[in-house]
């Protein structure tokens, strides 16, 4: 396996994918629907293309995979999105029906590996089965969009998904989407948390276990990565930290009874405004206030990914937020 595609090459997981495939010696090409934010973001010898795929011909995209052996499919919408309601209908149209649509093409062209990168949340939607998670339409498209891309995958095409958990990492020309997080603690005397915590990985180890699906994975597998297992507590007080706030804000760890309610008076503005979030807020504290982590060892070992000084990475990211 030689050739690989990447769908959305100049994104952020994207990005660090194509880096390491072309350091590993594979031939890359990429579609992204925007140009490059840096003129010299990618490799020379990667294969660059501006274009929306959805809009491309059935024929043009089986002519431009001909040839390609590994699909790496890095696009669509995610959680963050706040889409008109019903969500449902705006993450379907988003996600799992381009993602069927070009699993199918791509194996009609010849590609025998197909990697989907998903979410954690899809793992957690199957996991937590006493809150239902699964009915919000954010990890319902996620997991829908799994096993359309398997299923034409059956067979003839080796279709594997990675669930990521919180990514930090910095590229050129794109700020993190952790912006927000630094933008919400900025200037806040007491910053209010839920107890739980959270699975993080670097983009660098995303890239590594993209290929490590390509080149190891087993079809319909659905492996959810992890580096390391962290507080919401003690990533905020890294966010107070990064913003030199340590002697003015406090990181507050309150019951999920207090903030429930501020939550779910979010979903109901958002509702009036005839607006739904992927993941309802009120969910969205009732994920916070869980653990959501995972074990590194259950898939570090068959991907090959390495480990990286995660914490490094959260310190890096944020300084690029907080000096814009």
């Amino acid at each position: 396996m030689k050739n690989v595609f990447v769908l959305g090459g100049t994104g952020f997981l994207g990005y660090f994918t194509v880096k390491e495939l072309v350091k590993r010696g594979y031939k890359v090409s990429t579609l992204s629907r925007h140009a490059m934010p840096t003129e010299d973001l990618l490799p020379r010898e990667v294969e660059h293309r501006v274009g929306n795929i959805n809009d491309m011909s059935d024929e043009d995209i089986q002519k431009m995979l001909k040839g390609i052996d590994g699909f790496i499919y890095a696009s669509g919408a995610d959680e963050r999105t706040l889409p008109e309601a019903p969500a449902m209908k705006f993450f379907y149209e988003a996600n799992v029906l381009p993602t069927q649509r070009i699993a199918r093409l791509a194996k009609q062209a010849g590609v025998k590996k197909f990697v989907l990168l998903s979410s954690y949340f899809a793992h957690f939607a199957e996991e937590w089965s006493d809150i239902p998670l699964k009915n919000n339409a954010y990890p319902r498209s996620r997991m829908l969009q799994e096993e359309v891309a398997f299923m034409e995958g059956e067979g003839v095409m080796d279709v594997m998904s990675l669930r990521l958990p919180y990514i930090f990492g910095v590229m050129p020309g794109r700020m993190p989407l952790w912006t927000m997080f630094v933008n919400r603690v900025k200037d806040q005397k007491i910053v209010s948390v839920l107890g739980g915590g959270t699975a993080m990985v670097t983009a660098q180890q995303v890239a590594e276990a993209t290929i490590g699906a390509l080149e190891h994975g087993e079809h319909s597998a659905k492996y959810s990565i992890c580096g390391l297992n962290m507080k919401h507590s003690e990533f905020h007080q890294m966010v107070v930290d990064a913003l030199g706030q340590e002697e003015d804000s406090t990181v507050k760890v309150v019951p999920l009874a207090q903030m429930k309610p501020v939550m779910e008076q979010i979903d109901e503005k958002n509702a009036e405004a005839g607006k739904e979030q992927g993941v309802h807020m009120s969910m969205m504290a009732e994920i916070q206030n869980r653990d959501a982590y995972l074990d590194p060892a259950d898939t570090m070992s068959i991907l090959k990914y390495n480990e990286y000084d995660i914490r490094a990475s959260i310190e890096e990211t944020l300084r690029k937020c907080v000096q814009g």
